[in-house]
Parts: C-alpha cells; sequence; structure tokens
C-alpha cells in the first residue's frame, strides 16, 4: 500500500471532514493564498477528537525514490499534531501564515510567519495552533511506519502498540 493510502485509511470522513476542509479552505483564501490542486485530507490520527489532535494536509509531492517530500499542515487553533519522531525523516517547517507553538527537543517556542524550524532524525517535535496556521513542510519521503508516536493509541507508526 502506498504512503498516501495509508494516510487516508486514518484521515476523518463524512460531514465533519467536509466541514473542517471547508472551514480551512476559507481561512486560507482569507489570507489570499491558493492551495495546490489536490484532495486535503483531514488526518485525526485514528483518536476520534480532531478539533483536538489533527490537522489537515495537501500532499504536493512524496517523491520516496527521488528523495523528497512537500506538504502543506494546516492546524485550527489549540488543535495539536501530536509528539513524535522520525528515524529516517528529516523534516523542516517554514510557517506560511499564523502562529503555532512548537515543541521541540523539549523547549517550546513560538514561532510565527516566515519562521523556519529544521527537525532532524530521532528530535521529538509536535505543534499546536496558535489561532489557525499554515506550515510547509519540506522533508525527505512521507513513510508513515517512519512516525514514532508518544501516544501508543495512534494506530500507525512504527511503534503502534497494536502492531504485532
Amino acid at each position: 500500500m502506498d504512503e498516501l493510502n495509508k494516510a487516508l485509511d486514518i484521515s476523518l470522513k463524512g460531514a465533519e471532514a467536509e466541514q473542517a476542509v471547508t472551514a480551512a479552505r476559507a481561512q486560507i483564501a482569507c489570507w489570499g493564498l491558493a492551495m495546490p490542486a489536490v484532495e486535503p485530507l483531514p488526518i485525526d490520527f485514528g483518536l476520534k477528537k480532531f478539533r483536538e489532535v489533527g490537522e489537515i494536509e495537501w500532499w504536493i509531492a512524496n517523491e520516496v525514490e527521488a528523495g523528497y517530500c512537500g506538504k502543506f499542515l494546516f492546524v485550527f487553533d489549540g488543535q495539536t499534531c501530536p509528539m513524535h519522531q522520525h528515524r529516517e525523516k528529516h523534516e523542516t517547517f517554514y510557517i506560511v501564515r499564523g502562529t503555532v507553538r512548537m515543541r521541540w527537543k523539549g523547549t517550546t517556542r513560538e514561532m510565527t510567519t516566515g519562521d523556519v524550524l529544521p527537525v532532524a532524525p530521532g528530535e521529538l517535535h509536535s505543534f499546536t495552533g496558535v489561532g489557525p496556521a499554515l506550515l510547509l513542510e519540506v522533508s525527505r519521503p512521507c513513510v508513515i511506519d517512519d512516525n514514532y508516536f508518544e501516544d501508543r493509541d495512534i494506530p500507525i507508526g512504527g511503534n503502534y502498540r497494536g502492531k504485532r
């Protein structure tokens, strides 16, 4: 199964997903931005608490053979991408619009429009919207099993306790 299909398996479905995408698109339009013509993925990380733990992803590219990935990540106010790390993936986050509270390497910092943060493999990280925020992630390819979440109830990733 390819990585996008794995992400689709844990994406939010139905009316809640449609409402979330509509609200995100409205905010992005207010900022005067255009998004790529790809299907957005509202992800709740399988926890069924999208407004608390989740994000909406626009996968621009996930070129495993070529060695790169590019995604837009949108979070609503108070919404968190959960604490995790990667063994292989190196990521760089660029804050396109808004503010996020980034937890990284045991510290917390607020990042705003224009800020950049490289995150090396093995570095725990998480971010929360302080108001709505749009981030650009440029990284090595997204391989779902290279996500190691602190919350082992998240039903994906290399350390999911349901795997065995």
